[in-house]
């Protein structure tokens, strides 16, 4: 649960004791993060209206932003081959779908799988809906806020293999955090696994919009486009899981260095992955 030569982390690092003993590195945790999930009541203009500015985003932007991510099978294909390439097929949700970057190579990967997706801007899933690729037989789409609204009014409960959490959670305020897993644990079978990958703490990103001053709460922050982006700590995560009443299977930091010559500037990059199974 450590990342290997990650760089030093410039924005909002943890503030406890060198010396402290892992007991009490584990109680700060813990209250840390009743404290950052308890204290943010989602109160700020740009969280209270996070519905229309991502709304607004992919009605600009369309599904020309984001790249087709591949995260299934390059984060976590090792582990799930067995599961999601069964003769029975799997059923996975997305929630957070976005216009299906995500969605779309996971099924060409994995015919079989019969896939969820929901997002709360009605312009996103009008997006999935005029993709190519899209097929009403094999998705099942719709709108909704998982901090809210209730998967089940879409979703069989106890009926899903796997959630998946891409680059979501960081889009919801953290007092909303606990509301969207509770929701996603209502859908999961007892087996069922939620896979998470997500903004890190130090991401370059994070540390330009501390400059900034655009900070929220703590590791909370919104951009200029009005949409907001938390960064995730592996103690913070797994702590938020936890609560909610899942195992921690694995969680890791993935760092990256990246290089844009034509501005002459050295990005360090982070994100966190994890996978956590419904107890």
């Amino acid at each position: 649960m450590h990342a290997a030569g990650a760089p030093p982390v410039t924005a909002s690092p943890a503030k406890w004791p060198v010396n402290s003993a892992p007991r009490d590195r584990r109680r700060y945790l813990t209250n840390q993060f009743r404290r950052s999930s308890s204290s943010y009541n989602g109160s700020h203009h740009y969280s209270r209206r996070s519905q229309q500015y991502w709304d607004k985003f992919y009605k600009l932007h369309k599904n020309k932003f984001f790249k087709d991510r591949h995260y299934l099978e390059k984060d976590w294909r090792g582990y799930f081959d067995d599961e999601i390439e069964s003769s029975n097929g799997k059923v996975v949700l997305e929630v957070g779908c976005g216009a299906g970057n995500t969605i779309f190579p996971l099924i060409s990967t994995f015919p079989k799988l019969y896939v969820h997706a929901c997002d709360f801007s009605p312009n996103a899933i009008t997006l999935v809906k005029s993709h190519a690729n899209y097929s009403s037989e094999k998705m099942n789409v719709f709108v909704c806020d998982a901090a809210k609204d209730d998967l089940c009014v879409n979703v069989m409960p106890f009926t899903v293999d796997v959630v998946t959490l891409i680059f979501t959670l960081s889009a919801v305020s953290p007092c909303k955090m606990a509301s969207v897993l509770k929701n996603c644990k209502q859908v999961l079978k007892p087996n069922g696994h939620i896979l998470l990958r997500d903004y890190a703490v130090g991401d370059s990103a994070q540390v330009k919009l501390h400059d900034r001053n655009q900070m929220i709460s703590e590791n909370f922050y919104f951009r200029g486009d009005g949409t907001c982006s938390f960064y995730f700590s592996e103690s913070y995560a797994s702590t938020l899981f936890q609560s909610a009443g899942f195992a921690i299977v694995d969680v890791s930091t993935y760092c990256k260095e990246i290089t844009n010559h034509s501005r002459n500037i050295t990005m360090q990059r982070r994100w966190i992955r994890g996978i956590f199974g419904r107890s």
